[in-house]
C-alpha cells in the first residue's frame, strides 16, 4: 500500500483537558470552562429512542457497528500519523471501508487537528473532532464515517449538525472561522460518498437542535 506522508501542523495541544462522564444517561464532558453535553448526544437526541430500540433488537449487529466505527477511526488516525496499520484483528469489512476512504484522506494537504477535544461556552457543547485540515483547497472539519449501506443527505442531517458544531467550537477556541466541512462516508456495499457542505447553512438548525435538547432532556447541566 502506497502511503502518503502528511504535513502535520497541530494547532491545539489539549488532549488531556476534557473528561467524558455519564449523567442521567447523557454523555457530558468536564472541561476547563465547565461541563457541557457531548455533540453526538445533542445532535442525535431526536433519534435516540429509535436507535435504543434497534440496539435492543439487534444486539450483535449493534456491537459490530459500534466496533467498526472505533476501528475505522483508529485506522484513519494511525494512517495520518504514519503509524503501522494492524488489520489482522479487524473485521475484513472495516479494512475495506478504510481502503475506500484512503484516496480521499490522501487529498488532505495539511492537518491542523486530529481527534482533538473541542468545547465552547457560547455553543454549549463539547466533543472530539475527527480531523481539521486543508482539503480541496479549503480549511475544513473532516469527519470519517463507515456505514452498512450508502446514505442520502436527508438521512444524515445529524452528521452535518455535528460537523457544524465542531466548526463553531474551533472558531471560539482559535479565532479561526471554518466555512466548510466534509463527511467522508464509506459503505460496506463498496461505495464512497463525499458530502461537502457550507457551515453557515446549518447554524440555525444546530441552534434549534440544542434548544430542543435542553427543553426535552430537562437538562440541568450548568456550564
Amino acid at each position: 500500500m502506497k502511503r502518503k506522508k502528511f504535513k502535520l501542523n497541530i494547532r491545539l495541544q489539549n488532549d488531556k483537558s476534557i473528561k467524558s462522564l455519564e449523567e442521567n444517561n447523557i454523555r457530558i464532558y468536564s472541561t476547563p470552562d465547565g461541563i457541557f453535553p457531548s455533540v453526538t448526544t445533542v445532535v442525535g437526541w431526536e433519534k435516540r429512542l429509535f436507535f435504543e430500540s434497534w440496539r435492543i433488537k439487534n444486539k450483535k449487529e449493534s456491537e459490530r457497528v459500534c466496533q467498526r466505527g472505533t476501528d475505522l477511526h483508529s485506522l484513519a488516525e494511525d494512517y495520518i500519523l504514519g503509524k503501522d496499520l494492524n488489520f489482522k484483528q479487524l473485521d475484513y469489512r472495516t479494512k475495506d471501508l478504510f481502503y475506500l476512504l484512503k484516496p480521499e484522506i490522501d487529498k488532505i494537504e495539511e492537518i491542523y487537528a486530529l481527534e482533538t477535544p473541542l468545547w465552547s461556552k457560547k455553543v454549549g457543547l463539547a466533543g472530539r473532532v475527527d480531523c481539521i485540515g486543508l482539503h480541496e483547497g479549503k480549511i475544513k472539519v473532516i469527519d470519517f464515517k463507515g456505514s452498512t449501506r450508502p446514505k442520502d443527505a436527508r438521512d444524515i442531517q445529524n452528521y452535518f449538525l455535528q460537523a457544524t458544531a465542531y466548526c463553531l467550537m474551533w472558531q471560539d477556541m482559535t479565532g479561526e472561522k471554518i466555512k466548510d466541512f466534509s463527511i467522508l462516508l464509506a459503505s460496506e456495499e463498496g461505495i464512497f460518498q463525499n458530502f461537502s457542505e457550507k457551515t453557515a447553512n446549518f447554524v440555525s438548525d444546530l441552534r434549534k437542535t440544542i434548544d430542543n435538547f435542553k427543553e426535552k432532556s430537562n437538562d440541568t447541566i450548568e456550564a
